[in-house]
């Protein structure tokens, strides 16, 4: 066994380097040319003359996406503190986009890179697009903002205060707030040739203060504390529920800081900072330690954005752009509070269950043994509309049963305090031989991915961190069991991570089997992983980046031949994103030859529908709505004889290429009707569904006589259903 700082780079396996190929070394892919497939051609007879008229961008998709989210937040059918949510949700997201994607777009430019990327774009290009339609998106959600505040949160007693506004009793209830827990935990920071402009971390706000003294100006700065809540609730009439932002408090008490000068200008500011690691994938002594390195470096990245307040005075904004290194021209003035993010914490702490989705309890499947279960019968589970539990107790059942040998499983990301955690490190040490493949490079879970790791560690667990250059994206797990002298194995694997919280929001879908055909291709893969061992001829599952898009490819062309044979040709599957250009040419292709293509993809989506010539029997719809669809299905046809599919990845290139990802066919006929159901109660959907239009937007699908939504639906379907 290696030891868990070894990380090896596997055989076969190559490094990927985003949707530029990387800087200097990219293919460019030249204007007008043919669309080339596998088997040849499928743009003949198209007038169309670059990637630009054939894909929309994945940035700008996203973008779409977002807009989506923002459209939950409008819409006066939503319950009001759910709208809240859905504009802290637009917010964080808009924020991740900057971090990642504006940052990958500003890398480019500053190293000088000149080419078009898959789909079409020259980095200023979509940097200038990207601007445009953030700003656009951003004036919208501060619009909806405003109007939910004044129209509805006011009228049904949920109010957001500025200080001016507050009565006699909240007044000293803010400043007594303000002398015994604010005020004790600022620190000012000054700025000059003593006092170098701070370090200020990634999406913090921190007030710029212009001070003026015997004609002499100077630069100083408050950052609000991370460490206290941003909203406080004030006194206030029986339920009702007030609350002022500390921001607010901060403001009207500057002078106190500042005793002995005049202040000249004031205004809140926000940093946003490149989040990537730019780990050196040639240090491979410990993967885990370079990220530790890289995490301590990444308060001090790149500034991507700089966000402030209207009434910004333009002398203090030259001296903090000048200290931070940002073009002004780019600084972003937002017409509101701040980060709207904090309206989650509104969202949960005014108790006004009326303004909230009806609550429901996840059905639960019934056991006395889940091993039994599971190997009587393999089954699936739907989050949320079931239970996790049964994938909880499946790892704590093996952590505690004296005849469970081993435990193999992957973790991307996990919540606190999870319970799974404790069961892994439970069967640790009770002698059991527990490896864990913890992708430690999951954006933005680096640092919880490494704490909860080490205590895996010192519970004797075998951690594998991650491999150089690739990530660990499936979702597996493999318990070996001695049963009467013989060696039983359980699998289990999924659409969405092993975490106990996102599991009540985001759509999955959870499958369990003890057969053994899955129980064998899964060792292989974990050995593929763990160890110097080449890929095998799997039965039943196919893997990224081995076969899984190769096995994509013989599907799809296998209904391009059943639509030229029998016109039988279909293929119906959902998925998160659907960004990688090969399978889109594919798509094309395939509805060339007339095979019918439905597709429901909740985000990214950068194939064209509905393009005659090109994509004409394809239909694109996204559900954004309560939960955050995550499922991955495929359906393909195969001449009437159904094939469905379940994975860890979308149709991303990333997932194709530079992830370890996990597909799998699901045979049994129950477990595929009920596969078809799901897939077709989404189809139905009438009330959260958009549809994409050959013209590139999303429009509500209209002219229904059955309001249908789809989640609302299965929540009551499995409420009902006699357990299958």
């Amino acid at each position: 066994m290696k030891s868990a700082d070894s990380c090896r780079r596997m055989p076969g396996l190559r490094s990927h380097k985003g949707y530029y190929g990387g800087v200097g070394n990219a293919e460019v892919v030249a204007v007008g040319r043919v669309i080339e497939g596998a088997s040849g051609s499928c743009r003949r007879g198209s007038t169309m003359k670059n990637n630009t008229e054939i894909f929309i961008h994945r940035d700008i998709s996203w973008l779409m996406f977002n807009e989506r989210v923002l459209e939950e937040a409008k819409d006066a059918a939503n319950p009001l503190l759910e709208r809240l949510r859905f504009l802290a949700i637009f917010s964080n997201n808009l924020d991740e986009f900057f971090m990642v994607r504006l940052a990958s777009v500003k890398r480019l430019i500053d190293a000088g890179y000149n080419r078009k990327d898959d789909f079409g774009y020259y980095p200023q290009q979509l940097h200038d697009e990207i601007i445009a339609r953030s700003t656009s998106l951003i004036a919208a959600a501060y619009h909806a903002c405003r109007s939910i505040k004044e129209s509805e949160l006011n009228k049904n007693g949920i109010n957001i205060l500025k200080h001016k506004q507050l009565n006699a009793e909240q007044g000293k209830f803010v400043l007594k707030y303000f002398d015994s827990t604010l005020y004790p935990c600022i620190t000012p920071v000054a700025v000059d040739i003593s006092h170098p402009f701070p370090v200020l971390p990634s999406k913090s706000n921190t007030f710029g203060v212009c001070l003026e003294k015997g004609g002499i100006y100077y630069l100083a700065l408050i950052p609000v504390p991370k460490s206290i809540s941003r909203i406080l609730r004030l006194p206030s009439e029986k339920n009702e529920f007030s609350y002022i932002l500390i921001d607010d408090i901060i403001r009207n008490n500057l002078e106190i800081f500042f005793r002995g000068y005049k202040i000249y200008a004031s205004f809140l500011f926000r940093v946003i900072r490149d989040s990537e690691l730019l780990e050196n994938e040639e240090d491979t002594s410990s993967i885990r330690k370079v990220i530790e390195r890289e995490l301590k470096n990444r308060p001090k990245a790149k500034v991507v954005s700089i966000h402030v307040e209207k009434q910004y005075n333009d002398k203090l904004l030259d001296m903090i752009c000048s200290g931070i290194d940002f073009p002004k021209e780019q600084v972003r003035v937002i017409d509101g509070d701040l980060d709207l993010t904090y309206l989650f914490k509104v969202a949960n702490q005014a108790l006004r269950p009326e303004f909230n989705y009806k609550s429901y309890v996840p059905s639960k499947l019934v056991y006395e043994n889940i091993f039994d279960s599971i190997k009587e019968k393999q089954f699936i589970i739907h989050f949320p509309y079931e239970s996790f539990q049964p994938v909880i107790d499946l790892i704590q059942s093996a952590a505690r049963d004296r005849d469970v040998l081993a435990i193999k499983m992957t973790l991307y990301r996990t919540n606190e305090d999870s319970a799974i955690i404790q069961a892994l490190i439970d069967a640790a040490k009770s002698g059991k031989q527990v490896t864990v493949i913890v992708e430690i490079k999951a954006r933005f879970d680096e640092e919880r991915n490494i704490g909860w790791t080490k205590n895996l560690e010192a519970a004797g667990c075998h951690v594998i961190y991650g491999i150089p250059g690739i990530k660990v994206h499936a979702k597996m797990l493999l318990i070996v069991r001695n049963e009467e002298g013989r060696i039983r194995r359980y699998v289990h694997l999924s659409t969405g991570n092993y975490n106990e919280i996102t599991s009540r929001v985001y759509t999955d879908l959870s499958y369990f089997t003890a057969n053994d055909d899955f129980a064998k291709d899964i060792s292989d893969l974990f050995n593929v992983i763990t160890g110097y061992s080449v890929s095998s001829n799997w039965k039943r599952i196919f893997a990224a980046p081995y076969n899984l898009r190769e096995s994509f490819y013989e599907l799809i062309d296998n209904e391009i031949v059943f639509q030229k044979k029998y016109g039988t040709g279909f293929i119906f599957a959902k998925m998160n994103s659907l960004e990688d250009t090969a399978i889109i040419e594919k798509l094309y292709k395939a509805s060339i030859a007339g095979v019918k293509i439905r597709l429901i993809v909740r985000g990214i989506c950068c194939l064209v529908p509905g393009v005659e010539g090109l994509s004409s029997t394809i239909e694109v719809r996204s559900i954004v709505g309560r939960f955050l669809e995550h499922t991955r299905i495929f359906l393909f046809n195969n001449n009437t004889e159904q094939r469905l599919f379940l994975a860890s990845s979308d149709w991303m290139k990333r997932n194709l290429e530079g992830r370890i990802e996990l597909g799998f066919e699901v045979a049994n006929p129950e477990l595929k009707d009920h596969l078809k159901f799901i897939l077709n109660t989404y189809w139905e959907d009438t009330a959260k569904t958009r549809v994409l239009r050959n013209s590139r937007t999303y429009t509500r699908l209209s002219g229904k006589i059955n309001h249908k939504n789809a989640q609302e639906f299965l929540i009551e379907y499995y409420g009902n259903e006699v357990k299958r």
